[in-house]
């Protein structure tokens, strides 16, 4: 049997890595590995429908299978258009009518972050906090105190401005801390983000503020001493949470 025959009864048993890699080794075997008939049968067996179009397109099958036959890489982001330095974010906690914090987080401070408190804090939170998912965090100073059985009535309301401009977006709107977790010692309220309408396709997307607290002998107490944020649903980087900010609904 001649080599030639010898190849094209082995190649349809390769899968599309090494019949590419047959293509490498000389003319002869590129000419016989790029049949688009082995390519065929390859996708065939990844996608049977494709195989069944009555008006097959010029791209051939070689060309189907190179570009859909893995996933593709996730994309570097371009460099953001705005920094933290660019931003202030203005927060303000209410229990009912009674203002608890009012305070302007410059967005380099947010960022940053802060040293977690040598004790006092539960070691599920101290994780949690160390982890490697991307949070904005801050200290809490002077530190206040909720009692546990009103935390329905706590709510917060963020606001993000430009330094540059006399724009703001919202990010969050009066939402209720209306979920406390006591195994990592947080409250939690979220709020639905406002989306510029030049991004139609990007709703429901969360924004997310927690309240850390201390562990206190007094559990009808919750002893604040830092807040955190973060758009964990969508965004994962620092790079990603200024393109997301980029992107709200700016007035």
């Amino acid at each position: 049997m001649a080599s030639e025959e010898v190849l094209k009864v082995v190649f349809p048993f390769l899968d599309g890595v090494d019949l590419a890699s047959c293509m490498a080794v000389c003319k002869l075997w590129k000419d016989i590995a790029g049949d688009d008939f082995f390519w065929k049968c390859l996708c065939a067996k990844r996608w049977p429908s494709i195989c069944k179009r009555p008006n097959p397109s010029t791209l051939t099958y070689y060309n189907l299978y190179r570009t859909f036959y893995k996933r593709q890489h996730r994309r570097i982001l371009l460099p953001p258009r705005i920094s933290f330095d660019d931003l202030d974010f203005f927060i303000d906690i209410w229990a009912e009518n009674i203002l608890l914090f009012s305070e302007v987080v410059p967005g380099s401070v947010l960022q940053a972050g802060f040293k977690i408190p040598a004790s006092g804090v539960c070691e599920m939170l101290k994780y949690h906090l160390e982890g490697s998912e991307y949070k904005m965090t801050f200290p809490v100073e002077p530190r206040f105190t909720i009692p546990c059985g009103q935390n329905q009535n706590v709510s917060v309301s963020v606001m993000v401005g430009k330094k540059d401009s006399n724009k703001f977006a919202r990010i969050i709107n009066k939402s209720m801390f209306d979920y406390i977790d006591r195994s990592s010692y947080r409250a939690l309220a979220f709020d639905y983000l406002d989306i510029a309408p030049d991004y139609p396709f990007l709703t429901g997307i969360r924004a997310w503020i927690s309240l850390l607290f201390m562990e206190d002998k007094k559990e009808d107490l919750m002893d604040v001493f830092g807040i955190q944020m973060d758009f964990c649903d969508v965004a994962n980087s620092k790079e990603e949470v200024l393109w997301l900010l980029d992107m709200l609904d700016w007035k």
